[in-house]
């Protein structure tokens, strides 16, 4: 894919949506920081329904501390591996306290040492909380990108590091969200739906006919 294609298709992803965002809940980088650790392997929405109760009671290090990991077990119960995140997120908080005031620190390499707390994970804190360009590439990242051509790669490195260098630097920023709810609502996993998609006449995907001629069946009923 070149260059222009590549302008064209965040200039209509940005006209549709010139603000995205997380879909996650939050008000401060630490509650950023706890609900995508709790993301992983789990739904944006289950989250949410954790969180929610959760953190209108404890939205600090100290007072997740106070909770201690069994009082925590109770309000992500419903989230999968919530045992071995209920660790890690005590040990974060932990680890907070005595080596950063309690904040949340906004370089990478203090994030990365965090419990819990990998590469994506990292990434997403220090684009959505710190407003940094980086590129927390997930699962529909990974399938958009390759899918459509705009970054193709066999492994998630290797799809960040072609999207911050490929990318028109306007829209770094914000890329990481749109891509991903692209890849949430249009661009799905097994019947992408082409037909309903805004950058159908750009995306390189091969199957992009079979299935918009689909999606039109479909809507005929």
């Amino acid at each position: 894919m070149n260059r222009d294609k590549r302008q064209a298709i965040f200039e209509r992803l940005r006209a549709a949506n010139p603000q995205p965002t997380t879909e996650l809940e939050y008000r401060t980088p630490f509650e950023l920081l706890v609900a995508v650790i709790l993301s992983a392997q789990a739904t944006d929405r289950s989250v949410n329904k954790a969180t929610r109760p959760l953190f209108a009671v404890a939205n600090t290090p100290e007072a997740i501390l106070a909770l201690g990991e069994v009082g925590l077990r109770q309000y992500i119960r419903t989230i999968g591996l919530f045992n071995s995140k209920a660790k890690n997120i005590i040990a974060t908080c932990q680890a907070l306290v005595d080596e950063h005031d309690g904040q949340v620190p906004a370089q990478r390499k203090a994030l990365e040492a965090l419990p819990g707390v990998g590469r994506k994970t990292a990434n997403v804190v220090l684009n959505t909380a710190f407003d940094q360009p980086t590129m927390a590439v997930d699962t529909h990242i990974f399938r958009v990108a390759n899918r459509t051509g705009i970054a193709r790669g066999k492994t998630v490195r290797a799809v960040e590091e072609r999207l911050l260098r490929l990318l028109p630097r306007e829209f770094l920023k914000d890329a990481h969200h749109w891509l991903i709810l692209h890849g949430r609502y249009v661009c799905v996993a097994r019947k992408p739906r082409c037909g309903a998609c805004p950058i159908y006449d750009l995306c390189e995907f091969k199957d992009k006919t079979r299935y918009a001629d689909e999606d039109a069946d479909t809507a005929g009923g």
